[in-house]
């Protein structure tokens, strides 16, 4: 069974300018989410799926691996669905482990455990997923949703509501090319917590992981 991770990052962001490959403390996401994926035991190969030429040319320093991805794939008139088959079509592989750069703070460790997972209760469960714990008060249309109003409880005491980080997706490509999803119908859920978490979409949440990421070091991301 070969595992794949691939790193999936496209040029430009309408959020974050340049978000992969600008300055990020002594590093760039991209240049940090190779470093860690290549310390990751249980990987047989890992690809940069880009269509930008700077990560490529990032990857080629690291002797990584390239997959030049078609511009319609990498724009915002591509639907989910249809870029997740993609990706499955084009890794010749069995298992893909999608490693997001917008999530810096994964460790080396959560990816090992995440496929020793993923492989032994894969007759259970057809993908792994990464979840954040959401123990807020939630509400949608001006109403509670995961609690009553008239008994409000203790935040500790809210139901176990989670959310899907993509921080670690791991899923076969037969899987992904059946459902056009990552995530499959019967997801095995592994909960992060809030440092591995951190998910990079604003200008702040760069700046916030920066500063985590100063402050922990490369080598705690290998433990």
């Amino acid at each position: 069974m070969k595992i794949t991770a691939v790193i999936p990052v496209r040029k430009g962001s309408q959020r974050v300018k340049n978000k992969n490959t600008k300055p990020f403390a002594d590093t760039t996401l991209l240049d940090l989410k190779i470093q860690v994926m290549k310390q990751v035991h249980g990987l047989d190969a890992i690809i940069v799926n880009t269509n930008c030429e700077t990560c490529m040319s990032i990857a080629k320093n690291h002797n990584i691996e390239t997959h030049k991805r078609k511009e319609y794939f990498a724009s915002s008139q591509a639907k989910n669905s249809e870029y997740w088959t993609h990706i499955a079509e084009v890794t010749n592989t069995d298992v893909l482990v999608m490693a997001e750069v917008t999530n810096p703070m994964v460790r080396v460790s959560s990816y090992e455990q995440a496929i020793i997972d993923y492989i032994k209760t894969k007759d259970q469960y057809t993908s792994a997923m990464s979840v954040s714990s959401q123990k807020q008060f939630l509400w949608q249309d001006r109403s509670p949703i995961n609690y009553d109003y008239y008994k409000t409880p203790n935040s500790q005491d809210l139901p176990n509501i989670v959310s899907l980080n993509f921080a670690i997706t791991i899923s076969s490509k037969q899987e992904i090319l059946k459902t056009g999803n990552v995530v499959s119908t019967s997801p095995k859920f592994i909960e992060l917590d809030s440092i591995q978490s951190i998910d990079i979409d604003t200008p702040v949440d760069f700046e916030y992981a920066e500063f985590i990421y100063k402050k922990q070091g490369f080598k705690w991301l290998l433990s």
